[in-house]
């Protein structure tokens, strides 16, 4: 059995760890490894959004994306169908560049 200590004792801060040895640890003595930079398309940071919309849009929205998957048509998603049916509505009022 282990050695019981005092509840104080765990309470006691731990003395800082030297980074030095913590890297040595991490990277096994070779140095970090550096990423490849990446050119990359920018994609847009996606929010959630609840809405209610009407029964038989919704049924309209599950059947087009099911068909659209197995032709393998792109969009073939309800956040897709939705991006593109409220992006030229935002666009001409004005509420997106």
């Amino acid at each position: 059995m282990s050695e019981r200590r005092p509840l104080i004792e765990g309470l006691k801060p731990v003395p800082a760890n030297d980074p030095r040895v913590e890297k040595e640890f991490v990277f096994g003595g070779r140095e970090r490894p550096i990423p490849p930079v990446e050119r990359t398309v920018a994609v847009p940071v996606r929010a959630p959004l609840t809405t209610r919309i009407r029964a038989d849009y919704v049924a309209a929205l599950k059947r087009a994306s099911l068909t659209r998957q197995l032709d393998g048509q792109i969009p073939n998603s309800v956040q897709e169908f939705l991006e593109e049916a409220l992006e030229p509505w935002l666009r001409s009022h004005g509420y997106i560049p």
